[in-house]
């Protein structure tokens, strides 16, 4: 057999393993993506499940807090176990006040996601909050403070949904707040083509464990909190096409900034 046709022949067992190596490249491939989108259909479908079981039990629990309501009313001072029975009685409608909350913030967070987008001037919506949440602030001996943006700042974005997103991030930065009390400043500027919104604290500040963590679904430092007040504030800026940064040092407070592309 001469030198050409071993050659050929090189040249084709070559072909063959290049081409062999190709086709298990693309079958590991395709059952890759076959697993991907078997376990996005299986998530789509528990999310519709587990939304749907959340409004289901919200039904019910109406009732419930509506008949303590009324069992409330029909208890009359003069009974002998009047004090003991509305303290039980002030002990389950809280309860279930929070589980009503806990299912209203799971419902934001599982749910669909349709943004309205219309232009939005970010300093009003910035004032709103202020006025909204300073009463709040107050109770606990913190100041709340306010820098707007110079000059006009006009955003595309859904209004109600970043409302709720600053609003996370005030409460949380209300809850860091030692007893002694302390600020929040609330500010709202443009970087390039950037919106930023900064939620800056004097409060606790974080270890670089909590801050690996904060936005993962119920997880949660604080006695009572649902633990998904931030991981909601980051999905809306990310639904925005953005993110959210944080910078937080223990005993200096910390900054949340949501950063939108404008």
């Amino acid at each position: 057999m001469g030198a050409f046709t071993w050659g050929l022949l090189g040249g084709w067992l070559s072909s063959l393993i290049v081409f062999g190596a190709a086709a298990v490249y693309a079958y590991r491939r395709y059952e890759r993506l076959q697993r991907r989108t078997q376990q996005a259909e299986h998530l789509a479908e528990l999310g519709t499940l587990t939304g749907g079981l959340a409004h289901e039990i919200k039904n019910p629990l109406s009732t419930v807090q509506l008949n303590l309501q009324l069992l409330r009313e029909d208890l009359v001072p003069e009974n002998p176990s009047y004090s003991r029975l509305v303290g039980r009685l002030d002990t389950v409608q809280r309860e279930t006040g929070r589980l009503r909350e806990i299912l209203d913030d799971f419902l934001r967070y599982a749910g669909k996601v349709e943004l309205d987008r219309r232009p939005t001037d970010v300093n009003r919506m910035l004032e709103d909050l202020v006025d909204f949440f300073t009463p709040q602030a107050q109770q606990q001996r913190v100041a709340l403070r306010l820098r707007p943006a110079d000059g006009p700042l006009i955003a595309p974005l859904d209004e109600r949904l970043i409302k709720q997103a600053v609003l996370n991030l005030m409460i949380n930065a209300l809850q860091a707040m030692p007893e002694a009390g302390g600020e929040i400043l609330l500010s709202g500027r443009q970087d390039e083509r950037t919106l930023i919104i900064d939620v800056t604290d004097t409060g606790r500040g974080m270890d670089p464990d909590t801050l690996d963590n904060i936005f993962k679904a119920y997880y949660s430092t604080k006695k009572g909190g649902t633990g998904l007040g931030l991981a909601i504030s980051k999905r809306i800026a990310e639904d925005h096409g953005g993110r959210i940064v944080v910078t937080s040092e223990p005993g200096k407070g910390s900054n949340f900034s949501i950063r939108l592309p404008l």
